[in-house]
């Protein structure tokens, strides 16, 4: 399995956005809806317009983590997502003309099933191979909202509470803080006189 990296550059951002949104709307709003939730694509692809069109959030069950043991017993995780304005507008838009159970990254394929989670990558991967982007895969939605979040709050304990990490080095290591920070150390050797 390959490791992939977020997108750490806003302009990056912006490119692959306008990329994806002049192929279809649903392929920008795929793209938006990762990096502005955080979720898996597991996550994101079983959404239906009635989970989450006209809302200012929605709730969830993730599917990895779907099950956990607190004191010998087992409980479903439910998860409340903010849904922020932007994304709103987003989907307002792109589900207005759609069904209430219809899925929102609906497939040409079938009468209303949605993409797959290779149709997802490969998406992604255009995109990434148009915006001369290395180390892209629908992880990297999630790993870019990270970085963006810890970027603009630097508080890596809500980052580990929200991707639900049981260290804050995990969390850094996960969203390329531990990179950024390797790297440099690595490159302030250009500086040494010896």
């Amino acid at each position: 399995m390959n490791f992939v990296q977020p997108i750490r550059d806003i302009e990056k951002i912006a490119e692959v956005r306008a990329f994806l949104k002049s192929k279809s709307k649903r392929d920008e709003l795929l793209f938006c809806f990762g990096i502005y939730t955080g979720l898996r694509i597991s996550d994101i692809l079983k959404l239906r317009v009635k989970d989450v069109h006209g809302k200012d959030h929605f709730h969830i069950i993730e599917q990895k983590t779907k099950k956990a043991k607190l004191r010998s017993r087992k409980y479903t995780v439910r998860k409340r997502i903010p849904l922020i304005k932007k994304l709103q507008r987003l989907l307002d838009d792109y589900c207005r003309d759609m069904d209430a159970n219809d899925f929102i990254f609906k497939s040409r394929q079938g009468k209303n099933k949605s993409i797959t989670r290779i149709r997802a990558y490969d998406i992604l991967r255009e995109a990434a191979h148009h915006c001369e982007l290395k180390e892209i895969g629908t992880h990297t939605l999630r790993k870019t909202f990270g970085y963006l979040v810890y970027q603009n709050e630097k508080d890596v304990a809500l980052l580990q509470d929200i991707f639900n990490h049981s260290a804050p080095y995990i969390t850094l290591k996960y969203i390329g803080v531990n990179q950024d920070a390797i790297n440099n150390a690595y490159h302030s050797l250009n500086g040494l006189k010896i």
